[in-house]
């Protein structure tokens, strides 16, 4: 992509004035490795054996909400309580991983592809709610770490005004260092773009006072699910 090709042409020229090659060696991934490896942490707060509990706790103090059910089978009948108890369309985007639930069933018209804009007043056909999972869930903070990719795209978290985020407890950490860790144990680098959702988007730059849904969801809903 064209995006890409930029980014590699800044770093060249930046690796270029170091009096390094264009190219990333091996010795200097492993320099990298190491010092991560060596490199001490700071202090971290306890936030307890129970990360599910802590999670939850700290993820409707951002003023989400969170739901639990018991098997990924069960979020679409999920999904149907929440939008329904808020009056909301019954269509959603979502992860391209969620396309064999039993959406119809419910009476649920969801599309497996990236939210489209629409112009503000389209409040009858535009992507008002999106379906997403998560890389981690962060229980010092009650965030979600989201990884971009092909089939997980940050779009459907951040334009729907509506944000449902179906969460195993199995992805649950117990703070950022743990996310990143186990991000690299599990895909070696960073992807293109790491979203850490802290709840509803939100600014208090007019006279201090908070209003949600400044640049982003207005409302982000968490389903917890025992088994993945």
């Amino acid at each position: 992509m064209e995006t890409n090709a930029a980014r590699d042409r800044i770093f060249a020229r930046i690796r270029a004035a170091q009096g390094r090659g264009a190219a990333v060696t091996q010795g200097e991934r492993e320099a990298v490795a190491d010092y991560l490896a060596r490199h001490p942490q700071g202090p971290q707060p306890e936030v307890g054996a129970d990360l599910v509990e802590a999670f939850s706790v700290q993820a409707r103090k951002l003023a989400s909400t969170v739901d639990r059910v018991a098997t990924l089978a069960d979020v679409p009948a999920a999904v149907l309580h929440y939008v329904d108890g808020l009056k909301l369309v019954r269509r959603a985007v979502a992860w391209t991983g969620f396309d064999a639930l039993p959406w119809a069933a419910q009476g649920l018209e969801v599309e497996c592809r990236p939210p489209v804009r629409e112009p503000q007043a389209d409040r009858e056909h535009g992507d008002l709610v999106g379906i997403t999972g998560c890389f981690v869930a962060i229980a010092e903070t009650g965030s979600l770490m989201l990884l971009s990719g092909p089939d997980t795209f940050a779009s459907a978290a951040l334009l729907p005004e509506t944000h449902i985020a179906v969460v195993p407890v199995s992805r649950i950490v117990a703070n950022l260092e743990e996310a990143f860790t186990r991000m690299r144990a599990e895909h070696g680098q960073l992807p293109r773009a790491t979203n850490i959702i802290s709840g509803p988007s939100r600014t208090g730059d007019i006279e201090q006072t908070i209003v949600l849904g400044a640049h982003g969801p207005y409302r982000v809903h968490v389903i917890l699910v025992d088994q993945d």
